[in-house]
């Protein structure tokens, strides 16, 4: 299949709002992509607009062209089913960086290579996975837990009740116990 004949189009994505595509929209500005669509959102998420938006716009002959491959694909059976719908439209698929970036995916040696890469990506979040999962078990284990530490303790829970036992408003007896009213609407609530 040629698929130097439509043009190269882009797609970035990044997995939250505090990220920024630059890096990919730079590399794939200079990779010569026409245009680019960019996603805010997991990996894991089903709602990704702009790769809807990408797929429904690349046309036959067109080149689908990824900074990364786990920016695309949420798992190996996705990116599988995602390059062969491509290359069943006459659509093919380059990636920039990694282990892909220098042979064609759109080639039978090379979607070999892509299912290869794809399965060790994959393996490598199901390790990531696992060790995460058992650290925070081994964490609980021994008595640890994770997230912020409680602002609200025993004493000031007490103080908190009796004031508010005694008419005070939430405004004043968060203020003087030294916590937000949101906090304290939080720990009344969790004891009632």
């Amino acid at each position: 299949m040629d698929t130097n004949t439509g043009h190269l189009i882009g797609y970035a994505r990044v997995s939250g709002d505090d990220q920024e595509a630059q890096l990919q929209l730079d590399a794939l500005t200079e990779a010569g992509c026409a245009r680019v669509f960019t996603d805010k959102a997991s990996g894991k998420s089903t709602e990704r607009p702009e790769l809807t938006a990408v797929l429904d716009y690349v046309r036959p002959g067109d080149t689908l062209c990824v900074w990364k491959l786990d920016r695309f694909a949420r798992s190996l059976i996705d990116l599988v089913n995602m390059v062969d719908a491509l290359a069943a439209r006459g659509i093919g698929f380059k990636v920039l960086t990694g282990a892909l970036a220098s042979i064609d995916p759109n080639t039978p040696d090379g979607r070999l290579m892509l299912q290869v890469v794809g399965a060790m990506a994959e393996f490598e979040r199901s390790l990531i996975q696992e060790r995460t999962i058992a650290g925070l078990d081994a964490a609980r284990a021994q008595g640890r837990t994770g997230g912020r530490p409680a602002v609200m303790d025993a004493d000031k829970l007490a103080a908190a009740k009796a004031r508010r036992a005694k008419g005070e408003s939430v405004t004043a007896v968060a203020k003087a116990v030294g916590v937000s009213r949101a906090t304290l609407y939080r720990a009344l609530a969790d004891t009632e």
